[in-house]
């Protein structure tokens, strides 16, 4: 039996995303200098490249970007016995005392969430730590909430959201997926 897929974001909306984060990130704090976008791998980082972009456009100012690889810090690494692929995190500058944007494509149960914010506390003292997401599809187990979302959407037991960007997938898209 075929998985049943219903398509609940098209390019248009992610492009809207987009510029609504950017306006969002921008009321945040006065002070550019002291923003810095960090996006988990791998779709987190294709939206701060597009968020970052757009601020370029908009105010003429290159945000700092990070990227970070939670692969190490995840709670579930004794759960799986295949060796973690590890693809590098990259934080290039002082994390201290800056406000940094964390982007991330989807939240659900907060866990990638909490394992990044682990991470970057070991970079050391920002001085707040904001959540952007594209999808918030509900379901938490920890007590995370952003502070921005693209879209929300209620998912029942069986079901994935899908996000498709350009730069990996060669389109855009979010799909609700099925898996019976």
């Amino acid at each position: 039996m075929p998985k049943k897929t219903e398509t609940i974001l098209v390019k248009e909306k992610i492009d809207e995303f987009v510029r609504s984060a950017a306006d969002r990130i921008l009321e945040w704090d006065d002070r550019l200098d002291n923003i810095a976008l960090v996006g988990i791998r791998t779709r987190g980082v294709h939206l701060v490249r597009r968020i970052v972009e757009r601020i370029r456009q908009e105010k003429g100012v290159v945000l700092k970007t990070g990227i970070l690889d939670i692969t190490l810090y995840r709670d579930d690494l004794d759960d799986n016995p295949a060796s973690p692929q590890v693809r590098g995190t990259e934080i290039g500058f002082n994390v201290q005392g800056m406000t940094l944007v964390l982007v991330d494509d989807v939240v659900y149960t907060g866990r990638t969430v909490r394992a990044a914010l682990d991470q970057l506390i070991d970079f050391g003292r920002p001085r707040a730590i904001k959540l952007v997401v594209l999808v918030d599809r509900g379901g938490r187990e920890l007590p995370i909430q952003p502070d921005f979302s693209g879209s929300t959407v209620n998912t029942k037991s069986g079901q994935d959201v899908v996000v498709l960007l350009a730069e990996e997938d060669g389109m855009d898209g979010v799909r609700i997926m099925s898996r019976k």
